[in-house]
């Protein structure tokens, strides 16, 4: 334990504090969609919302650690935030593709994908430190994810029917008759 006291101690980095406080705000972020995620059943819920915002964030701030800790001339590598972050996408798209069923005619999983993407985009968000943007983005999608569900209740939309590939139309049968 004193071991672990001395290295924590000796590698205080305010730089690192600050990585672990903006990991904490897109943690809380994402647990709040997560959290609404939770209550409507969904199969990624808080913890998978948390841990999404919070890699994400702490992906992102890795990037100003990498260059400076490589032994290699600076010159020759340039790093580019913007790969990291296509990145991040395209692992939270695989993620989100697990989440995604498909029922007979039904699909589900669609909101929970997406709102795992927005997870990722507010925890980028927070490591880049802009943190009303990352408040509003996680208000905002509250207000979908909730909002739209309580106007869904009142008032009927129609969703189009899908239809299997061997099922004809009334008009197909009538046709065909």
């Amino acid at each position: 334990m004193a071991k672990v006291m001395w290295i924590l101690y000796h590698s205080y980095d305010v730089g690192r504090i600050s990585d672990l406080g903006r990991c904490c705000s897109g943690r809380l972020s994402g647990g709040l969609i997560g959290f609404d995620r939770e209550l409507a059943d969904k199969a990624a819920g808080l913890r998978t919302h948390m841990l999404v915002a919070a890699a994400a964030a702490l992906l992102i701030s890795l990037t100003n650690v990498i260059m400076p800790n490589l032994e290699i001339n600076q010159d020759w590598v340039r790093m580019d935030p913007i790969r990291m972050i296509q990145a991040i996408v395209t692992g939270i798209t695989f993620l989100g593709a697990g989440t995604i069923i498909r029922h007979k005619s039904d699909v589900e999983g669609l909101t929970t994908t997406a709102s795992l993407l927005i997870v990722v985009t507010i925890g980028v968000t927070v490591a880049l430190s802009q943190y009303y943007l990352a408040i509003g983005l996680t208000i905002l999608n509250l207000l979908i994810l909730r909002g739209i569900k309580i106007l869904e209740k009142h008032v009927p939309l129609k969703r189009p029917a899908v239809r299997k590939p061997n099922e004809e139309t009334e008009s197909e049968a009538y046709d065909r008759v």
